[in-house]
């Protein structure tokens, strides 16, 4: 069997679709082309609020999802220390805010100030929710330090989870153009 990929295609004598090989350093792009997610945490007086791609379900009953946070983060240190995150789903419309909230230190400075983002109280936790979002999951980490250490991978159960009923209601998202 070739381990190749097929050539281009595409063409009007070549009815495959065309393909083009994927570096294997970025083949996990192929699956996470989901929302990037806004990742808020909060320990004592100290917030932050980072980027994150790496954020999944996991499980249904009780409902968990994982998410990777580079050990070098203040949103790291903040998890860490307090237990809690909340993951916030952004709409379009926020595309610049969540590159910047990806691409700024939280140790620079308080980025919620920075790049204008308003929030709110959790309901379940002390980490703040970001407004504007259209979907919000209030997690309590699941003790697996081993996961954390080696992967940067926590895992959260979610304790309570909203969203913006003009674009999910009766379990499904349903965006129009300009989500």
């Amino acid at each position: 069997m070739n381990s190749r990929p097929p050539g281009p295609g595409g063409s009007a004598s070549d009815p495959r679709p065309a393909i083009e090989a994927v570096e294997l350093a970025k083949a996990y792009r192929l699956l996470n082309h989901g929302p990037v997610t806004l990742v808020s945490s909060a320990h004592g007086a100290r917030r932050n609020v980072m980027a994150a791609s790496w954020a999944m379900p996991l499980d249904y009953d009780p409902p968990k999802v994982l998410v990777v946070v580079d050990a070098r983060t203040l949103t790291r240190e903040l998890i860490e220390a307090s237990g809690e995150f909340a993951l916030n789903i952004p709409p379009r419309r926020m595309a610049e805010a969540v590159f910047a909230a990806g691409s700024l230190s939280g140790r620079d400075g308080d980025k919620f100030a920075a790049l204008d983002l308003e929030c709110f109280a959790a309901g379940r936790i002390a980490a703040p929710l970001v407004a504007g979002c259209v979907g919000w999951l209030e997690c309590r980490v699941v003790p697996e330090p081993r996961n954390a250490q080696r992967y940067d991978l926590f895992i959260g159960e979610v304790v309570a989870a909203a969203a913006d009923r003009r674009v999910f209601s009766q379990g499904r998202w349903h965006f129009d153009d300009d989500a």
